[in-house]
């Protein structure tokens, strides 16, 4: 290596680079969309903790997703508005790490929480009678357990690998945040072994699950071919629609990020997907689900009634 290369102790975040006025103009717009996040995540989460009603498998996946998304905005979200406010987009080099490390985190779970409720749903219709038995509380708990330990355990093996490599030379991130294939590109090794482990973590986390998804909902998409009652069918049907929403808009725009080739004219496109990632995704959960269930939507309505009556 030359000398005059200097190990890198902090990162510059390029972002959109923007004029100020556009900069304060999406600062006010993101920061509406993080607090409505907030506020729907919490909704859900608050209804499903205080009704028992919604005391179900359903709903016990539904408030991991909440906590998930809350956690995934939060982790990239108040470093971008301070950012576009004052323009100072430097990063030390522990925090951005750490801030790799809970995405990859938060979103591999994400994946498999997911993945856990098609299960749920999978049961729910095509095994009706077993539903209490197979989707037990200890079940869920299992499987709840399992995917926030392997969702980190995979980050965790990023993160190692991270730390091993030598920065040098260039400090600038071309993204929003500290997104693990913008920070290895500034790398001055080798980065071949951390590509592999991406590619196998992407199979592992995107593709197998949503193959598995895609086999549940092609048996469950049999199953209520097979109701007679067309209002049977329509019930059905609803109970899975809010889910196959978020699993197209979530695993969508992953493997869009994850598993096309990059370039150089993808890169534009790749932050506002990662943008759309981090600020809406965690946004449109909760309304998808609360708009498109009559569960959520009674429970919000005696929650306002009971208060109304205080």
């Amino acid at each position: 290596m030359g000398g005059n290369q200097s190990w890198v102790t902090e990162f510059v975040l390029v972002g959109f680079q923007l004029s100020a006025e556009t900069e304060m103009l999406l600062f006010w717009i993101f920061s509406l969309f993080y607090a409505f996040s907030l506020l729907a995540n919490g909704t859900i989460l608050g209804l499903i903790c205080l009704d028992r009603r919604l005391h179900t498998p359903m709903y016990f996946f539904l408030s991991h997703l909440a906590i998930i998304d809350v956690s995934y905005a939060s982790n990239n979200v108040p470093k971008m508005l301070a950012y576009l406010v004052n323009q100072n987009r430097t990063i030390s080099f522990v925090p951005c790490i750490m801030q790799t490390f809970l995405y990859l985190g938060l979103a591999a779970t994400e994946c498999l929480i997911l993945v856990a409720m098609s299960y749920d749903r999978f049961v729910a219709i095509c095994h009706p009678l077993q539903y209490t038995v197979r989707m037990s509380w200890r079940v869920c708990t299992v499987l709840a357990a399992t995917s926030w330990s392997c969702g980190f355990i995979q980050a965790l093996v990023h993160m190692i690998l991270l730390l091993r490599l030598f920065f040098c030379g260039s400090r600038e991130v071309d993204h929003l945040f500290c997104e693990i294939l913008s920070v290895l590109k500034l790398a001055c090794v080798d980065t071949w072994i951390n590509k592999v482990v991406i590619l196998a973590a992407s199979m592992f986390v995107l593709v197998g699950p949503l193959c598995l998804m895609l086999v549940s909902y092609t048996r469950i998409l049999w199953a209520i071919l097979q109701i007679q009652s067309k209002d049977g069918r329509r019930k059905a049907f609803s109970t899975c629609s809010s889910h196959l929403c978020v699993v197209g808009l979530f695993f969508g725009i992953a493997m869009m990020v994850y598993m096309v080739p990059s370039s150089k004219q993808r890169e534009e496109q790749e932050k506002i997907l990662s943008l759309f990632h981090s600020l809406f995704n965690p946004l449109l959960n909760p309304l998808i689900y609360s708009l498109r269930n009559a569960q959520v939507k009674d429970a919000l309505y005696r929650a306002l009634q009971k208060k109304g009556s205080l």
